[in-house]
């Protein structure tokens, strides 16, 4: 668990950096499996000052930023849109039931 922890920080790291690439979701997730594998590495990420406080965040609310909700929804939206230009009828049907259902919850969650 804690190779997949900082598999998932590397990751979260590059979209805290990179536009269109999720990085709270895999902080969130890396704060998680250390939480189950090294709580030095937990204790770590959630005080860390530049990816901490979103997971901190999320722990106390599982609050998510208006400005992070929209990019969210819009990245569904446009990948739903690509899959429905390029891949087969069933792929666009359980494709957009998955995303339905993430941007729904996505939708639901309270704004920090």
């Amino acid at each position: 668990m804690m190779a997949a922890g900082w598999v998932c920080v590397a990751i979260g790291v590059v979209g805290v950096i990179l536009p269109g690439i999720p990085g709270t979701l895999f902080l969130i997730i890396a704060a998680w499996l250390f939480a189950r594998s090294s709580p030095r590495f937990e204790q770590w990420l959630v005080t860390h000052p530049k990816l901490g406080p979103e997971v901190v965040k999320w722990r106390a609310s599982g609050a998510i930023a208006p400005r992070v909700k929209a990019i969210a929804l819009a990245s569904m939206a446009l990948s739903w849109g690509i899959v429905w230009l390029t891949a087969p009828p069933i792929a666009v049907v359980v494709s957009g039931l998955c995303l339905a259902a993430s941007a729904l919850y996505v939708g639901t969650r309270p704004s920090s």
